[in-house]
């Protein structure tokens, strides 16, 4: 369905924008790739790096300005929402904020795309937006919600939902973070060491994009059955690679809005979940004819309650290196054996 068609990434000049950006060039042959974002430094960037590719355009714009939106959306096929506040502590201190980009914002997409008779809509949530403990879990449940319910509306917009987990060194995220702390101070600090969450890697996270794109009607929600790790384990794989015999690890508590362990199906949604093999999918509470129809054939799940980063599959601290020296996060900095 990308090729020969426009597709409109907002946000997409994050770690999932551009891993999704890099597969979409190399597997189609779209008309158009619009990367909408506020962060002009990033688009620079991204831009210098595709300087003589034509199918790409860069639109400097926020997502809560609603008329920007709604010309960058014309003429537009597919869209994939990426924009988002997303660290917990920037929410908790600032909350309205994450209101108008996180809920606000995605109401305004929600309308901009109904109005251009955009085809097939995905909104990227997250772990946290299920049985959601801190302001950034409230508002991309909200969107969440709204993304879900659009569907109800008189239109030929299909809107669907993908929830991740932690990818591997996604910008700011808590791989990149050990990595500074060990090489800068030689020293790793951690929340708390009951700490367990989920892990997936950035080619896993946009191949579950277009899975909701191929698969989707509008109004599901589809989860990767990804594995867990614990916070401990991350740290002392990482120290053991790229630290050293004096490297110390620091406890510093559970910051503002911080679960002990993530849950990215809750036991409250159970009844609505399918499986499919390598993922889930959450189906609507009120099902269409069509919905029925596509997906008779699936069997629910066989979960006995929540999928938590703790009952999930936990990589061991071998395996957790496999992943991080693939992603480079174990390379020894230049000059050094």
């Amino acid at each position: 369905m990308f090729n020969n068609s426009t597709i409109l990434i907002t946000g997409g000049t994050g770690s999932w924008g551009q891993e999704l950006v890099k597969q979409l060039l190399e597997k189609y042959s779209s008309k158009e790739i619009r990367i909408y974002s506020r962060g002009e430094n990033k688009q620079v960037l991204m831009q210098r790096q595709y300087e003589n590719n034509k199918i790409l355009k860069f639109i400097i714009g926020d997502v809560r300005d609603k008329e920007r939106l709604n010309n960058a959306l014309r003429n537009v096929d597919y869209v994939i929402h990426l924009a988002a506040l997303k660290h917990v502590h920037v929410c908790e201190e600032h909350p309205i904020e994450a209101v108008h980009t996180n809920i606000l914002g995605t109401q305004n997409l929600i309308e901009g795309c109904i109005r251009n008779g955009i085809k097939k809509v995905i909104l990227v949530s997250s772990d946290k937006a299920c049985e959601p403990f801190n302001l950034y879990g409230v508002t991309k449940s909200c969107a969440e919600k709204l993304i879900l319910a659009a569907k109800n509306e008189n239109h030929n917009t299909s809107f669907s939902c993908i929830r991740g987990g932690n990818v591997i060194g996604s910008s700011e995220s808590v791989i990149p973070l050990f990595r500074r702390q060990i090489l800068e101070n030689n020293e790793i600090t951690i929340t708390d060491t009951r700490m367990t969450r989920f892990i997936f890697t950035l080619s896993d996270a946009v191949s579950l994009i277009f899975k909701a794109f191929e698969k989707s009607k509008g109004g599901e929600l589809f989860v990767m059955k990804m594995p867990g790790m614990k916070l401990t384990d991350l740290a002392q794989a990482m120290i053991e690679e790229i630290g050293n015999k004096n490297t110390k690890t620091k406890i510093i508590g559970i910051r503002p809005g911080e679960k002990i362990n993530e849950v990215l199906l809750s036991k409250h949604e159970k009844d609505n979940i399918i499986d499919d093999e390598h993922y889930f999918i959450i189906l609507p509470k009120n099902k269409t004819q069509e919905i029925e129809e596509y997906y008779k054939n699936y069997k629910k799940t066989s979960l006995p309650d929540e999928f938590s980063s703790l009952n999930t599959r936990m990589l061991n601290k071998e395996e957790l290196k496999i992943l991080l020296r693939k992603g480079g996060w174990l390379d020894k900095p230049t000059g050094e054996d």
